[in-house]
């Protein structure tokens, strides 16, 4: 890995990998927490039709998919706050309508020759410099937030009724949390791409919890374990020429499989978790 930082655009995907998992770590606790992954995956999937109307209209994709994502995340937040009974169907048809506007665009878009599998499955060697600063606010801005309003989620994520009858604003942070699920989604876009980022959302955070005993250890776990697959898969990626967004989401899933493997093995000699 060490023959491969000589490489500006390894140490670029280096970089974008680590920023990426800041936010997913942290992001992707409070997704996981409040259980709320098929929605944050339907902002994901949705957020092709912000790319989509970005090569139409003619302005940066990321931009699109940021400003899109924005919105749909605030409709699905004002759904499944009303009517939690009907939240899935909807944002079932939300997730559909994006990817499906999303192919319509780029079918429509004039002079359209853009590689759409870099929007699909991530382009982490192709990150430039601008996205690099562009992903650090957005983990300035994940960071910020949380750690002002640390206790309202943990209430909010662990005993909503209880948040409520103690004066949380519950319905702001709700809106707040998908609203930075939309951009951290944007951001993993460069990262693994639309189709894998709900998986470096959720693998951290489920193996972190079961070593955990606060959502603060769980966050910072998550954290630490969404850099280490970057790093693998991308040494991975660069030793037998894989894509790399894909390689790190296998690295990831190899390591899900074998901490569900390890809780079979410890039920069954009933160790105690370390």
């Amino acid at each position: 890995m060490i023959e491969a930082l000589q490489f500006e655009f390894m140490r670029h995907a280096l970089l974008a990998g680590l920023l990426a998992s800041i936010a997913c770590g942290i992001i992707g606790t409070l997704v996981v927490v409040n259980r709320i992954v098929f929605i944050s995956g339907g902002i994901a999937h949705a957020a092709y039709g912000g790319v989509g109307l970005a090569f139409f209209l003619g302005f940066p994709p990321l931009l699109g998919a940021a400003g899109f994502s924005l919105v749909v995340s605030t409709i699905m937040a004002m759904v499944t706050l009303s009517n939690k009974q009907r939240a899935d169907t909807i944002v079932g048809v939300l997730w559909a309508v994006g990817m499906a506007l999303g192919i319509i665009l780029t079918d429509l878009s004039a002079g359209y020759n853009v590689d759409l599998m870099s929007y699909l499955f991530g382009s982490i060697l192709a990150v430039p410099r601008s996205d690099l600063v562009a992903m650090a606010a957005v983990d300035l801005l994940v960071v910020a937030v949380v750690g002002l309003f640390y206790n309202s989620f943990l209430a909010m994520s662990f005993d909503e009724e209880f948040a409520v009858a103690t004066g949380v604003p519950v319905k702001p942070l709700y809106f707040a949390l998908l609203a930075m699920t939309a951009f951290v989604v944007v951001m993993v876009i460069r990262v693994v791409g639309l189709i894998l980022v709900i998986a470096l959302f959720t693998i951290p955070p489920y193996i972190a919890e079961r070593y955990s005993g606060s959502l603060r250890g769980m966050m910072t776990f998550s954290v630490a374990l969404s850099s280490l697959f970057t790093v693998i898969g991308l040494w991975l990626s660069y030793l037998f020429n894989l894509t790399s967004g894909a390689t790190i989401i296998l690295v990831a899933a190899f390591f899900f499989f074998a901490s569900l493997l390890i809780d079979r093995l410890r039920k069954q000699r009933n160790l105690p978790l370390p």
